[in-house]
């Protein structure tokens, strides 16, 4: 209960960590620094700080593992600068997980499964995976499939740094009692690292075959930068259950930009949206996706911002709402179709509309 790291491994290859338990393991349960050829399965890790964070690997494989981490991230890919150079986090797979945030210390690994009674703590819980906040090398080919999350945070993809994070598939999620927003994806310019480090990237992001039930309170959150585009993603085959009960104040907000900000789902307050917050992105396709609140909601399910070229084909909003469905500004190419409860519409340019 006293080490900084319970398991720290760096420039090591060929590694297997499997079939123990970890209790209180620190700043860090796991601290993975350029392992390349790792393996981590059938862990149970119940943690008052981070879980798994895995940083400068390549061709890593995560699976069976089961996380408990209420003050900080669950399972969590970085791509530092702690090898004096920037390196990627690639070739990364995780799969079969469960990440959660709201339970005592302990009580995973002893099956009482005891929640916290500490409102504060209870609404912080982060315990999540999330690929960030040290972005500094990028991440590459990573697929996050079959994993639970419940009583945590959402998934979160972060370039802040200059990294390259492109390629990544989230598949096959069921996620429950969230904290904040159920996918947070973020192209900011923190830009801590060496002088002259510029803007990253984060496009080519598969969102499929995800359900998301009971998030509080915040939407999904998708915000690259003026100038500055979060490109090519799809988002498919999705359920968001949301609280709801915002008020028309909240519906008629303007989040502040704040490039250059720690990334959190909570950096821009509350946001003005149902179901997507999407600003300053490029090539975007959603099909398939169903918003509901629990409460009737001001907001519109989808809130749209400086977006390039956008599809949205059966989609669902909450019928008891008297939101508009869509709140457009400066949306180019945007088309809306098939859908059973809209008409079907499309702009070369939207200006500033809600409909």
């Amino acid at each position: 209960g006293v080490g900084n790291k319970a398991i720290a491994l760096k420039n090591c290859h060929n590694m297997i960590l499997s079939d123990f338990s970890l209790l209180k393991g620190g700043h860090f349960g796991l601290l993975l620094t350029g392992v390349d050829n790792l393996t981590i399965d059938n862990l149970k890790i119940d943690t008052d700080r981070d879980g798994i964070d895995i940083d400068c690997c390549k061709n890593v494989r995560v699976s069976n593992c089961s996380v408990n981490s209420p003050w900080d991230d669950g399972i969590c890919p970085k791509s530092s600068f702690a090898l004096g150079y920037a390196r990627a986090t690639e070739n990364v797979t995780i799969t079969n997980c469960f990440v959660t945030g709201d339970y005592q210390l302990g009580t995973l690994l002893d099956g009482t499964w005891k929640r916290h009674t500490d409102p504060g703590l209870h609404r912080l819980a982060t315990g999540r995976i999330k690929c960030g906040t040290e972005s500094n090398g990028g991440f590459k080919n990573i697929t996050i499939s079959n994993c639970v999350f419940e009583s945590c945070r959402g998934l979160a993809l972060e370039t802040v740094d200059g990294a390259l994070c492109e390629d990544i598939v989230f598949t096959g999620i069921a996620m429950r009692d969230l904290r904040q927003s159920p996918l947070f994806l973020r192209l900011g310019a923190r830009l801590r690292g060496p002088s002259g480090t510029k803007v990253g990237t984060l496009k080519r992001i598969v969102v499929s075959n995800v359900t998301s039930y009971g998030a509080d309170p915040l939407c999904t959150n998708i915000s690259g930068m003026p100038g500055f585009m979060i490109e090519d993603l799809k988002i498919s085959d999705v359920f968001f259950h949301q609280h709801g009960g915002a008020d028309g104040e909240i519906a008629e907000r303007q989040p502040p930009e704040l490039e250059k900000a720690y990334p959190e789902p909570t950096m821009f307050g509350d946001l003005p949206a149902t179901g997507l917050f999407v600003r300053h992105v490029r090539n975007l396709e959603v099909s398939n996706l169903e918003v509901t609140t629990e409460a009737a909601d001001a907001r519109p399910a989808f809130w749209l911002m400086d977006v390039d070229g956008v599809d949205f084909f059966r989609v669902k909003v909450p019928r008891q709402s008297v939101a508009p469905a869509f709140n457009l500004n400066d949306v180019k190419e945007f088309r809306v179709f098939g859908c059973k409860y809209l008409k079907d519409a499309a702009y070369e340019e939207s200006g500033n509309r809600s409909f």
